[in-house]
């Protein structure tokens, strides 16, 4: 990517991380970018264009992250690793955040090119909970499994973000939601494992 373009998604980033969907106008971008308007629509297709970038930077992003953790220590390690790193992403990268987990425009709706980056990303979290759990665990018990650990790490970091935030006070964000995890993950685990073989009913 050019040094012009990521200077307008790094200023359309963090409008969106100030002031919510309301501030991305075009005209407001390329002020913060220092360009003109029509330097925008030189390299996007005006703000749905930036828009659609952003959802496939942010969940690039994502997808780098859970690769990234694929060499842990451990399988259970690498969803510690994975979801310490999504964390960081909530709070270092809130625009993106916000806008490719429906805090955006309204009238902004993902291409199909964005979606499929984002199905790809999930993707490679499942990848992390299939190496933690059984190798005979079913397909659909694996994505559940994921799911449930995913919105459970994206709970805590929306909350972050959250008015009522201040209200709470939670210490450490990040740390609520691996102690959640793990103890989510633990039982997985534990449901999924088989009975031992050298024990024998009398």
């Amino acid at each position: 990517m050019s040094d012009t373009k990521t200077r307008i998604l790094d200023a359309a980033s963090n409008l969106f991380a100030e002031d919510g969907a309301s501030a991305l106008s075009v005209r407001a971008i390329s002020k913060r970018a220092g360009l003109s308007t029509i330097g925008i629509y030189n390299h996007f297709q005006g703000k749905q264009g930036i828009l659609d970038a952003l959802y496939v930077e942010g969940f690039n992003m994502i997808a780098a992250a859970m690769r990234a953790s694929h060499d842990a220590a451990s399988p259970r390690q690498g969803i510690i690793d994975a979801i310490t790193r999504y964390m960081t992403i909530s709070t270092e990268q809130a625009g993106h955040f916000r806008l490719i987990f429906g805090q955006g425009d309204s009238s902004y709706t993902p291409s199909d090119a964005a979606k499929t980056v984002g199905a790809a990303a999930f993707d490679d979290f499942v990848y992390l909970v299939a190496r933690a759990l059984p190798k005979d665990c079913p397909r659909n018990k694996l994505r559940e499994v994921a799911l449930q650990i995913f919105a459970t790490a994206h709970g805590y970091a929306t909350l972050q973000h959250h008015e009522t935030t201040e209200l709470m006070r939670a210490p450490d964000w990040t740390a609520l939601a691996i102690n959640a995890i793990t103890a989510l993950l633990d039982a997985a685990m534990a449901t999924d494992r088989p009975p031992h073989s050298g024990h024998k009913n009398r």
